[in-house]
């Protein structure tokens, strides 16, 4: 019998790596569900060829061009936040989260809500709202597969053993395409030199994160609250080659990597093959060819980001989904041509600077009250900077 499988952002890098997948093994596969922003064509194009049961944009005023595209057809459209969550929360044997930023974070929680399997490629979910989350899981029994290739990764190196036998977790970081950039040359970086990342095909909005290092900072979050071993045996290092994706060090003195191509279709054949395999139509690693893998010491004077995501989590409370929101709305702000790429971390700072240190609240509602709160304090730190 074919599994079942919704995809929350189908028309994103993930979605269109999962979607390759499983149009290679179509036969194996039923879609439920597939989401989209505001892609009303593309969407429909992509839920014509699944034949998926229903298509979604969350941006409702996308729907009638969305209903015109899909007219003839048995898939239901459907348009909105209300119709998003409804999606999430169809009945199917895996849900890929893959919506970004804080976004797919209601749509997530309903999809974990369901008790099924959840493939998690949002981040920010988790680092706005990891204990409410992580509790819905073992609330609804779900099974959580992180789709992140470090965090994957990680998953893959702990496999059979214990966490209490983990010594250090390591969080390779490529370094981004501004790695060996001066001071000054990094403070006029333009948006298309930051979003050339040297060795994956991503997003703008991840891309500016990879070249900042939030994008680390955010996976530092998130590995807390997906393995949870203690922040002092989590760490960062810069490993240019992007070969190793991360790596478990035992008490034992082993050490455990999990290496493969620069490719997001290796983890999520994972995920979607787990806890067995599937053949992924990926390059096999040329280590010969590649030469030399090299490691460094992430510099926090050039790339603050990681050093802020630290400190966030080292704060607790609401500190996590405020460096994630006011990060939202100045890569955002970014890429509009609003700011200068040195100030996404200056606002993210001052933004952190100006909240207030409540505890995270613990349903998800006060969670994205506190995300609303951090984007209005974050649009007025822009405005003032800007008189």
């Amino acid at each position: 019998m074919p599994r079942s499988i919704s995809i929350l952002g189908a028309t994103g890098s993930i979605g269109a790596s999962t979607l390759d997948l499983v149009r290679r093994n179509r036969d194996a596969w039923h879609v439920g569900a597939l989401t989209a922003n505001a892609s009303a064509a593309e969407l429909a194009r992509l839920a014509r060829e699944f034949e998926a049961d229903v298509a979604v944009v969350a941006d409702e005023r996308h729907l009638p061009a969305l209903r015109e595209a899909l007219a003839g057809s048995s898939i239901e459209a459907g348009g909105g936040a209300q119709a998003l969550t409804e999606a999430a929360c169809r009945p199917v044997d895996l849900t890929v989260a893959a919506i970004v930023g804080c976004a797919g974070l209601r749509p997530t929680m309903a999809a974990i809500r369901q008790g099924r399997t959840v493939a998690l490629a949002n981040k920010e979910a988790l680092v706005s709202a990891g204990e409410v989350m992580l509790a819905a899981v073992r609330r609804n029994g779900t099974t959580l597969l992180p789709m992140d290739s470090e965090h994957n990764a990680i998953f893959q190196c702990l496999a059979g053993n214990a966490l209490e036998d983990v010594a250090m977790i390591t969080l390779t970081a490529s370094g981004g395409p501004l790695r060996e950039w001066d001071a000054q040359a990094i403070a006029r970086a333009t948006v298309a030199e930051a979003v050339a990342h040297p060795n994956w095909d991503m997003g703008a909005k991840i891309s500016v994160d990879s070249a900042t290092m939030m994008n680390k900072g955010l996976e530092l979050i998130e590995a807390y609250h997906l393995f949870p071993v203690g922040l002092e045996r989590l760490r960062i290092i810069v490993h240019p080659q992007s070969v190793i994706h991360s790596m478990v060090e035992y008490r034992d003195g082993s050490t455990l990597a999990q290496l493969g191509p620069s490719d997001m279709r290796v983890p999520i054949a994972s995920c979607l093959a787990w806890p067995r395999r599937m053949d992924a139509p990926c390059e096999p690693l040329d280590l010969a060819g590649i030469g030399a893998l090299t490691f460094f010491q992430p510099d926090e004077q050039r790339f603050p980001a990681t050093r802020l995501a630290r400190g966030a989590l080292e704060e607790g409370g609401c500190a996590p989904a405020v460096l994630n929101a006011a990060n939202e709305v100045a890569v955002a702000a970014f890429l509009a041509g609003q700011i200068t790429f040195t100030q996404i971390c200056d606002i993210v700072e001052e933004t952190l600077s100006r909240s207030d240190r409540s505890p995270l609240p613990c349903d998800l509602d006060g969670v994205l009250l506190v995300d609303a709160a951090a984007r209005r304090t974050a649009h007025a730190i822009m405005e003032q900077r800007q008189a």
